[in-house]
C-alpha cells in the first residue's frame, strides 16, 4: 500500500502560486513526486477559498450528514447502556438487601435436618 504523505497548507500554497504563475506543472509533479491531479485540486481548492482553504479538504454534504447520523445514533447506544447499568446497579442493591435479612434471620441461625411441624396423629 503506498504511504500517503502529509503536506502543509503553506506547502500546497507554493505549489499552486508557482503554478498561477506558469511554470511547469509536469517539471514541477516530478520535482516534488506529487499527482498531477493533486495539484490540480490544491489549485481548484485555492481559487475557491483562496490560501485559507488549503488547510482541509471540504466534506461533502453528504459525508457530514453521514457524521452526524453516526454520531446520534452513538449517543443513544451510550443512553441505553447507561439506562442498563442503572438498572443492573438497582438489582444489586435489592439482591444485597435480600441475601444479608436471609443470613441475619433466625431461621438461617438454626442447625439444618429438623422437624418444626407435628407428625400427624399426634
Amino acid at each position: 500500500m503506498a504511504n500517503k504523505r502529509q503536506h502543509s497548507p503553506e506547502f500546497r500554497v507554493e505549489i499552486v502560486e508557482r503554478m498561477l504563475a506558469g511554470e511547469n506543472v509536469m517539471a514541477l509533479s516530478q520535482k516534488h513526486r506529487l499527482a498531477r491531479s493533486m495539484m490540480y485540486r490544491w489549485r481548484d481548492a485555492y481559487r475557491r477559498r483562496g490560501g485559507g482553504g488549503m488547510a482541509k479538504p471540504e466534506k461533502s454534504s453528504r459525508q457530514q450528514a453521514e457524521g452526524d447520523n453516526r454520531e446520534q445514533k452513538l449517543r443513544e447506544r451510550i443512553a441505553e447502556l447507561e439506562r442498563t447499568i442503572g438498572r443492573q446497579a438497582v438489582d444489586i442493591d435489592f439482591f444485597k438487601g435480600v441475601f444479608k435479612r436471609l443470613k441475619e434471620s433466625p431461621k438461617a441461625q438454626r442447625p439444618g435436618g429438623e422437624a418444626f411441624t407435628r407428625r400427624s396423629g399426634e
